[in-house]
């Protein structure tokens, strides 16, 4: 009998819809509501009649904007599969990043989910694990050895390590700066623009409050804690300022000693003017004051959201997260794939088939992962972007990628408990309070 979720995170998942980070390449989950038993054991539909046996196998690919807003690249990948195989169909219809996790999960609850979603690890592996897709253990086999990272693999699988996502590109999550906004603050004094741009936590204070000294007309920095969209960026900011993990050695959800440092800076920062803080903002919010130019940084940058949120008014400075050790530990971006089971053998086959030609064929392969201006995960990709010195630079920070957590049990429940556990510090709740609440709380789940 496949995985039934319990009650309680059943509860905590439905509470826990998710806005995207912007452009959308923020990790999300959404609720995955709980098979019943019937569900789970159902039967599999009747096999084509004869007569109808020489049809083309239609599947469904739900569709969020990974590759970009009204690009229609979506559709030239569906018609260049069927050219290539025309025992296949594919239907494709588009989804965005506000009601689509919604729609997700009201068709998982119907019995109307898609054949095919293109998404994150967060909201596939919770999918998978409530017993939702089909294992693709075997596309994963194949591809383990071509991996341009065996940590990849644990960003594919679940609980039990069944694989329910087949990844086709990654990067990391960063932060932007508003480069003319720090010189004429002179503040740009205190960002590493040299080597792989790694600064300090005692520099990005100092950046900060150079730009509320100069008084712009907009404010350093917004520390969004509104919503869970792009909540990747705040739990970074966090963890980075003083080397501090949101996971413990026991593997629990901990806010450490280091932590809790963090987040009394960030308070007396905020209490000095030195930053701000998004009450009622996500990190979309935040992207659009960066973009126009209301705030001086943006801690949710990443490869998507460099083109969703450029602007021709500013430069935009890619810098990693600081440290007090000048050695930061970044989040990251990983796109793949997913199969729902919708209890239909040819149209599961159909969908791997699917998958494989747009993560693996030799032409739509490398061109399907520039248009998520990400970075391949296969290795015989190559370098897709060469001469490309900036993303050279954000290649090179691969190096510095942190434990991947998005897929641990929890994960879901976690997140609004994150932003509310903000909220307190900002309104006053002594941080370790807090950090403890939030402990117990994110535990309990």
């Amino acid at each position: 009998m496949k995985k039934i979720l319990s009650v309680a995170l059943v509860a905590a998942l439905a509470a826990s819809t998710l806005a995207g980070c912007g452009g959308g390449k923020a990790e999300e989950t959404t609720a995955a509501p709980a098979k019943t038993e019937a569900e789970a054991d159902k039967t599999e539909a009747p096999a084509a009649s004869e007569g109808a046996a020489a049809e083309a196998t239609e599947i469904t690919w739900w569709a969020f904007p990974t590759f970009g807003v009204d690009t229609g690249y979506e559709q030239e990948l569906a018609d260049a599969f069927t050219a290539a195989h025309p025992e296949y169909k594919v239907k494709v219809e588009y989804i965005d990043f506000t009601s689509g996790p919604d729609k997700l999960t009201a068709a998982l609850t119907s019995g109307t989910a898609p054949d095919v979603l293109f998404d994150a690890p967060g909201r596939i592996i919770e999918f998978g694990n409530a017993g939702y897709l089909v294992p693709l253990d075997d596309m994963l086999d194949e591809l383990k050895s071509d991996l341009t990272s065996e940590s990849l693999v644990e960003t594919c699988v679940g609980a039990d390590g069944t694989a329910w996502m087949y990844p086709i590109s990654s990067s990391p999550f960063y932060m932007g700066l508003n480069k003319e906004a720090l010189e004429k603050a002179d503040a740009l004094q205190y960002v590493n623009l040299e080597g792989d741009r790694t600064w300090t936590t005692d520099n990005f204070v100092k950046m900060c409050e150079a730009l509320r000294d100069a008084a712009p007309t907009q404010v350093p920095a917004i520390v969004y804690c509104g919503g869970q969209g792009g909540d990747q960026g705040t739990r970074a900011l966090v963890n980075n300022l003083y080397s501090s993990s949101i996971v413990g050695e026991d593997g629990k959800w901990n806010i450490d000693e280091n932590g809790v440092k963090a987040l009394g800076l960030l308070k007396s920062m905020y209490d000095s003017q030195a930053l701000d803080a998004g009450f009622d903002m996500a990190a979309a919010d935040e992207l659009q004051k960066f973009q126009q130019e209301t705030c001086a940084m943006t801690f949710c940058f990443g490869t998507s959201n460099e083109v969703t949120y450029a602007s021709e008014d500013f430069t935009q400075i890619a810098v990693p997260f600081p440290s007090e050790d000048g050695k930061p530990s970044l989040e990251y971006l990983v796109n793949g794939f997913c199969v729902f089971d919708n209890k239909d053998e040819a149209r599961a086959e159909a969908s791997k088939e699917f998958i494989k030609f747009v993560c693996d064929d030799a032409e739509w392969g490398p061109k399907s992962v520039v248009k998520t201006n990400a970075f391949p995960v296969r290795k015989s990709f190559g370098d897709l972007y060469e001469g490309d010195e900036h993303m050279a630079l954000l290649a090179s920070w691969s190096q510095y990628y942190g434990p991947y957590y998005n897929t641990r049990a929890g994960f879901a429940a976690m997140r609004p408990l994150w932003f509310n556990m903000l909220q307190q510090v900002f309104n006053g709740t002594e941080p370790q309070t807090a950090a403890d609440e939030f402990n117990t709380s994110a535990n309990a789940n």
